[in-house]
């Protein structure tokens, strides 16, 4: 796309960056009293199709769509955003790995709009033909498949999916000309470690585990970090107040949902310098991830309000907005 394509395309997406919940709306939402009147709330602001049921998950899903339906419109070269799709391609290879090795099959457990589909990826592990996945799945679905088929353990076949996707984002992100991904898959790569690390710690699994976990990446020593997450915590937040993610310690310190909320603030902090740069893919990719940021934060408050939990254990997992 030439400078002036980029242009037009970024100044749509500056008109439906104005559509984006703010912080003071996620307060708005937080404060209705019930799951339905949620719901209600979302209906009101656009959210969903008016043929679109009167459900969460079924608005969330929706928007989702929207959002890269509106991309598409922009967007002549969609392969710029290879690597935001990744971890939905890889979800729906575990999906299939485990429908396929077990027998049992969940109902919308698959992502739509995957390259590949979930369609071609459940196509190549029912047949075993893992040379028709793309190249940067292929040995991880091989090794993921026999290892459910022949030692039943679906923890280490996900962790090995979840390596792959890892590396996947991370090398797409290093080939990305547009500075947001870079960042984005920099970001993502470290939080997703060190938060795999915190669990593994948590529940006690060996150096070598972690180590195998873990994707390498430029701002942080997936060595160091397995052999601190192995050592027990106070050696983990030791090691994290060393780096230049200290900010997770103190995370850690005070609850595993403040973690998890750091780290995706840490990736919507890392993007948002990219919506100031009108000449490049850069605020639209920015906008997609805002996207998918505002969507978990609203997931995230109606399954609180679908079980009843009080407002400031919902309030303690919000995540910032990028507006």
């Amino acid at each position: 796309m030439s400078d002036m394509d980029y242009v037009y395309a970024v100044a749509r997406i500056r008109s439906r960056e104005v559509s984006l919940f703010s912080a003071a709306e996620i307060e708005q939402l937080l404060a209705r009293p019930d799951y339905e009147s949620s719901v209600g709330f979302l209906a009101e602001k656009g959210w969903g199709d008016a043929d679109t049921p009167r459900d969460g998950e079924a608005i969330l899903k929706r928007e989702r769509e929207k959002t890269w339906e509106f991309i598409r419109e922009l967007m002549s070269d969609m392969s710029v955003f290879e690597l935001l799709d990744y971890p939905n391609a890889f979800h729906n290879l575990k999906a299939a790995i485990k429908e396929v090795c077990t027998g049992a099959k969940t109902e919308h457990i698959y992502y739509k709009d995957t390259k590949p589909s979930a369609e071609e990826i459940l196509s190549a592990v029912q047949d075993k033909d893992f040379e028709a996945l793309p190249d940067y799945m292929r040995a991880a679905a091989r090794e993921a498949f026999e290892t459910l088929l022949h030692t039943k353990d679906g923890q280490l076949c996900d962790m090995l999916v979840d390596r792959a996707a890892l590396d996947a984002v991370y090398q797409a992100g290093q080939r990305a000309k547009t500075p947001a991904l870079k960042d984005y898959a920099e970001s993502m790569v470290a939080a997703a470690d060190i938060r795999i690390a915190a669990r593994c710690q948590k529940t006690g699994k060996t150096e070598d585990f972690i180590r195998r976990a873990l994707a390498p990446c430029a701002s942080l020593s997936v060595e160091e970090l397995a052999g601190a997450a192995a050592s027990g915590e106070q050696e983990l937040r030791a090691f994290l107040k060393s780096t230049v993610y200290a900010e997770a310690a103190d995370a850690l310190d005070i609850s595993q949902s403040e973690f998890d909320r750091w780290c995706d603030n840490r990736v919507i902090e890392a993007i948002k310098p990219q919506k100031y740069n009108p000449f490049s893919a850069g605020p639209i990719a920015a906008y997609a991830l805002a996207r998918e940021n505002e969507i978990k934060t609203v997931r995230i408050i109606l399954s609180g309000k679908r079980v009843g939990m009080p407002e400031a254990s919902i309030r303690e997992r919000i995540r910032e907005m990028y507006v």
